[in-house]
């Protein structure tokens, strides 16, 4: 029997106005965390053409930010458990800013890592407390709208993202990209001085409680759908930029124009997949991976045709960025009562899935070509929607 989402449940607030600025400045966070966390796939040829490397070693600027988000997800909210919560959003922002200011500035490829694992360390801790904020932000009432909006930075970066660093990339180089970034992040700092209360730490979590929720056969099922399915999707996106230019064939122009059509389709993925997994959320759990799968196996078999990867690619956007949301909200119906463990266990998978999704693919990128990347990312998404099927049964 699919799951109904009813993030009510998880709200702690009943009367309490929406702090509305807050929400909308911590959106503005989502936006950056996810876009500098992607904005080396639109790079990654200037990226190993500057710092004399090969694209597949540009891909590992995905992998160590990955790394880096995993233990901090999981042991940042033990480390900082007695630290007012304001305090620890107002250390991640200024961590990514130091990010922005190291790769834009690195004159070699290990302090180029350095930089990238100091986002990681901004993502892993910000996503890993997001929910549990918002719920002393918003109100039982506005929790629902507050977690849209704060999801709407995400859905907005991953459209913006890709197109945008690959035009502001030929532009002003990818120096110049990342370096723009830093005065965003400082008045995003600045936005939440101003505007985020106070917020005493109520509760820790232990890494111990953090992995004892794997005791849940169900949960530990869907928690492995969500790997595989992360790790599938993120072995072929991460590497969509020297797919369409070495086999598609595309100049930067028409590339930049390629990416913006995933990121809109991915939007308007983000837009439907609420309405559609409240009723059929067995449906998406399994429906999603399985369709991109098939995806990767047409992008395999039509990439060298520009309009027909294009089309695809919008495709690929939409099935592939509510991911996240889907299981989300399995997640909360799973474990309602668990949600800041649930959470912190969830991005650390999240993140090393895509670390690991860089690896792999850029391994077989490197090595056996760009076919066996896809042909990767098709198999473990298919693994996905299987195990999605068997934790949507058991649900």
């Amino acid at each position: 029997m699919a799951v109904e989402l009813t993030l009510n449940e998880t709200s702690l607030m009943d009367d309490t106005a929406t702090s509305w600025s807050a929400v909308t400045c911590l959106s503005l966070l989502s936006f950056l965390l996810v876009g500098l966390e992607f904005l080396p796939v639109s790079l990654l040829t200037p990226i190993a053409r500057d710092l004399s490397i090969s694209e597949g070693q540009a891909g590992l600027a995905i992998t160590v930010s990955g790394v880096f988000a995993v233990l901090t997800s999981l042991f940042g909210n033990a480390f900082l458990a007695r630290i007012d919560r304001k305090s620890v959003v107002l250390l991640y922002t200024a961590v990514l800013v130091a990010s922005s200011l190291a790769v834009a500035l690195a004159p070699n490829f290990p302090v180029f890592l350095v930089g990238r694992s100091l986002v990681g360390v901004s993502i892993g801790g910000f996503w890993s407390l997001s929910t549990a904020i918002l719920v002393r932000l918003a109100s039982d009432r506005d929790l629902p709208k507050a977690i849209a909006l704060l999801q709407g930075g995400t859905a907005f970066a991953l459209v913006l993202a890709a197109p945008l660093g690959s035009f502001l990339g030929g532009f002003i180089g990818w120096r110049g990209t990342f370096f723009i970034t830093v005065p965003i992040g400082i008045a995003a700092l600045v936005w939440q001085l101003v505007v985020l209360p106070r917020m005493p730490a109520t509760s820790t979590v232990s890494v111990a409680g953090i992995f004892g929720l794997l005791r849940n056969r169900t949960f530990a099922v869907g928690m492995a759908a969500t790997g595989l399915a992360f790790i599938g999707q993120n072995a072929l996106s991460i590497y969509l930029r020297p797919f369409l230019e070495g086999v598609t064939g595309l100049e930067l122009n028409v590339l930049s124009m390629v990416l913006l059509g995933l990121g809109v389709g991915g939007l308007a993925g983000t837009s439907v997949i609420g309405f559609v997994a409240r009723r059929h959320l067995l449906l998406v759990l399994v429906g999603l991976p399985a369709a991109l799968a098939f995806l990767a196996l047409l992008l395999i078999a039509l990439g060298p045709f520009a309009a027909a990867t294009a089309s695809l690619l919008v495709m690929w956007g939409f099935f592939s960025t509510p991911i996240p949301v889907a299981w989300n909200t399995w997640m909360a119906a799973i474990v309602p009562g668990e949600l800041e463990a649930a959470g912190g266990l969830q991005v650390a998978l999240i993140q090393l899935a895509i670390a690991g999704g860089a690896f792999a693919g850029g391994m077989l990128f490197d090595t056996a070509g760009w076919w066996s990347t896809f042909l990767l990312a098709a198999c473990l998404l298919a693994g996905s929607a299987v195990l999605a099927a068997l934790a949507g049964r058991r649900s």
